[in-house]
């Protein structure tokens, strides 16, 4: 019996799998974040999604609106991590959008409030050293949180 003529063995028909599982898991992400990488990182490509119009409107009356969306809303530690997030961020949105279930009142995820108060404090690093930083910063300044159009408040 040739080398040729023997059956796999299973571990190689397992590193098979587990190799075009991996490739097929990872194709989306890699595809999306090169096709997000080059769209454009403005804020006007996010306002291409109807559902986040008031969000939009609320952020152009907005102390933040000479800040990009992507500033705030992805995490800027290094660009890696960024198109890496870019990418799944961008990948849940179609999803979510093409799927007819878009919510009444976008919710920011666990990770994306971890995200959102890093850039905060990234932003705004000598006023938040002199506060409490175990609160979130929306817990204060609640009308920075798009739902209010051209009104900012601090409690």
């Amino acid at each position: 019996m040739t080398k040729m003529d023997r059956p796999l063995g299973i571990k190689t028909v397992l590193y098979i799998l587990i190799t075009a599982l991996i490739v097929i898991f990872t194709s989306p992400f890699v595809t999306l974040g090169a096709l997000a990488s080059s769209s454009d990182d403005k804020s006007g490509f996010c306002i291409s999604c109807h559902s986040m119009e008031a969000e939009y409107e609320a952020w152009m009356h907005s102390a933040h609106s000479r800040k990009m969306c992507v500033d705030c809303h992805l995490p800027n530690e290094n660009r890696a991590v960024y198109y890496l997030w870019k990418s799944i961020d961008g990948l849940k949105d179609v999803l979510v959008f093409y799927s007819g279930r878009v919510p009444d009142r976008i919710k920011m995820s666990s990770h994306g409030e971890k995200v959102l108060q890093a850039n905060c404090i990234r932003c705004h690093e000598t006023t938040v050293m002199l506060i409490d930083t175990r609160r979130k910063c929306w817990d204060c300044h609640r009308r920075m949180m798009h739902l209010h159009t051209g009104m900012r408040e601090t409690f």
